[in-house]
Formats: C-alpha cells, sequence, structure tokens
C-alpha cells in the first residue's frame, strides 16, 4: 500500500509544470521604449509629406531657373546694348533722378538679359538701359533675370516693356519700327513689339521716310510730340529741302533748346516758303542777228528765230566745239 502511495506521488511530480521566472522590463543598455503610437500611418504620411514638399520646392526653383525669373546680380561691365536701339538718347537729368532714387532705396525692379548668342561669359540686355546706365554710375551690381531669349523674344520683350511703361516718345517708338523693319523681322513681330495694329505701324514707318532721320536726330527724342505732329512734318518737308531745314537749325544753336522746341523750330522752318533767290530772266535781242539771249544769275541762254533763219540753230551747233576751244585759248593767253 505504501509502494502503491510512492509511485502515485511520484508520477504527480513529473506532470508538475516548472515555475516560469517573472519577466524582468528594466530597460536594455539604457534603452527606455517608447509606447507605442496608436497610429503609425499618419507619421509616416506626415514624413513623406515633408519630403515631397521639399521636391516641389526643388523642382519649383529649378523651372524658375530654366524660365529665367530668378533675380541674380551682374556685374555692369559683363552687360551689353541690345543689338536694336530703342532710344535716341538718355535724358540726362532723369538719369541722375534715377541713380539718386537706387542709391537711396535700392534697385527695385530688375533688367533683362540673355546669354550674349557671340560672346561667351557675357550678356545682352533686353529691357532696362537706364537702370543698368545707373548702376554703372554707382559703382553696383545690377539686379537682372537671365533668360534664354530668340532675337525675336528679345525685340518683343524690349518693345513691350518700353510701350508698358510709356519710356519711350513716339519717334523713337517709329525709329525702333524702322530698324526692326531693316534688319528684316516681319510687321507681326514688329507689332506685336511695339503694341500696335498695321495702321500705326504703317504710319510711323511714314514718317521716319518723310522725315530724315539726320533732322530727326538732331531734332532729339521730343517727348510731348506725338504722331500727328510729325506726320505735319513729314507732309511740309514734302515742299521744302529738308537740308536747308536742318542747316538753319544747326545754325540756331538749337542745342541750348529742349528737344520739343527744337521740333517746333524745325516745323516753323519748314513752314515757310523759300523765297525767290533768282532774277527773272534778262531778254536781249542781238542786233542783225536773229537770235534773243536770256541770262539769269546763273545761266544763259540763247534762242533762235527759226522763221527768220531757218536752220541757223543747227549751224551754230555744229561750231560749238570750235567755239569753245577759240574761248579757252583766248582765256589762257
Amino acid at each position: 500500500m505504501a509502494r502503491k502511495n510512492l509511485i502515485e506521488i511520484s508520477s504527480s511530480s513529473a506532470t508538475r509544470p516548472e515555475p516560469v521566472a517573472p519577466r524582468d522590463n528594466r530597460p536594455i543598455a539604457g534603452f527606455v521604449p517608447q509606447a507605442r503610437n496608436s497610429a503609425p500611418v499618419g507619421g509616416i504620411t506626415r514624413t513623406l509629406g515633408n519630403i515631397t514638399e521639399k521636391v516641389e520646392r526643388a523642382n519649383d526653383l529649378e523651372r524658375q531657373l530654366a524660365k529665367g525669373q530668378i533675380v541674380v546680380e551682374i556685374d555692369p561691365v559683363l552687360i551689353d546694348a541690345s543689338f536694336v536701339e530703342d532710344r535716341l538718347e538718355i535724358d540726362p537729368v532723369r538719369l541722375n533722378e534715377l541713380v539718386e532714387q537706387i542709391r537711396e532705396h535700392g534697385q527695385q525692379v530688375p533688367i533683362l538679359v540673355r546669354p550674349h548668342p557671340q560672346a561667351k561669359g557675357r550678356y545682352q540686355v533686353a529691357y532696362g538701359h537706364r537702370r543698368l546706365a545707373a548702376t554703372k554710375k554707382l559703382g553696383l551690381g545690377v539686379r537682372a533675370v537671365v533668360r534664354d531669349l530668340t532675337d525675336d523674344q528679345l525685340v518683343v520683350s524690349q518693345g513691350q516693356e518700353n510701350s508698358a511703361r510709356t519710356d519711350l516718345s513716339y519717334i523713337e517708338r517709329a525709329l525702333f519700327a524702322l530698324r526692326l523693319e531693316q534688319r528684316g523681322f516681319t510687321r507681326d513681330i514688329i507689332m506685336a513689339a511695339l503694341g500696335v495694329d498695321k495702321a500705326a505701324l504703317s504710319k510711323m514707318l511714314i514718317v521716319t521716310r518723310q522725315v530724315p532721320i539726320t533732322l530727326i536726330t538732331a531734332i532729339g527724342a521730343a517727348p510731348e510730340i506725338g504722331r500727328r505732329r510729325w506726320l505735319e512734318l513729314g507732309e511740309r518737308l514734302e515742299t521744302v529741302e529738308p537740308d536747308v531745314v536742318l542747316a538753319q537749325l544747326s545754325a540756331d544753336n538749337s542745342e541750348q533748346l529742349s528737344s520739343d522746341e527744337r521740333f517746333h523750330r524745325a516745323l516753323a522752318l519748314a513752314s515757310k516758303r523759300p523765297a525767290l533767290t533768282t532774277a527773272p530772266a534778262a531778254k536781249v535781242q542781238i542786233s542783225g542777228v536773229p537770235v534773243q539771249f536770256k541770262k539769269t544769275a546763273s545761266s544763259a541762254t540763247f534762242v533762235f528765230d527759226n522763221k527768220v533763219a531757218p536752220g541757223f540753230d543747227q549751224f551754230v551747233q555744229e561750231r560749238l566745239g570750235s567755239l569753245f576751244a577759240e574761248f579757252q585759248q583766248n582765256k589762257g593767253a
């Protein structure tokens, strides 16, 4: 009986589970586990969002650089003028005013340039000639947008900027149109550059053909003179020699006048009818010869009476050579 109980006890001990030690919750190597986030997907989303935003900003920056929308500072000595002039002169008074504005407030509006198509490392300005001149005077770098432009794009940008700023006078815009035409640009490009229609462009070109470029240059930009007065001057010059007007304008010390005043002076000179400078021909009847002699200050004319002496004019004409030789011989004696 005792043996039976011993066997039962042994069997019970073999099947009893071993005690399990309690879990050690102490940190390993000082690592303190964080509380598990109930929404791990949200954190990943935010991280990816930040990365995406940075990539988009970088791509946008690259797009702006490609389009020339980033303002950079360039040494003015590296920038050349546009290949098409758009103004007759830079008003020194207005330039000095711009210099003082930039000195006090800085250059607020950048200029537009393109990489020079023929000179590596240089640039060519599309618009902003006065700002470029002002920064040169101040010895500052000029703030500019650099953009790859074709010739067509450059002149359209140049013309549209000047039109928007009402920076050029009527005659300067007309000369700009003429220069573009002379360089072979199409009428569509010229109209786009100046923001005008066919009729307005046609009148601009008429003015530049009626009024010689030398006279336009002598008058200057004439900022207060519009299309109607320039067309009027062109019409007046159809009956007056332009060189006479130009000579008189120069003789009047017109450089002391403003450009608008020079225009009015030229218009007044073109409105005067030329005085009669030649005296009427003096008619003389040569005694005993059927010939009438007419003489002016610059010429002499023999009029033969063919009714009285037919063929005499031909006879004299055939002997003109020998008569002139005799005249020369007597003149040298």
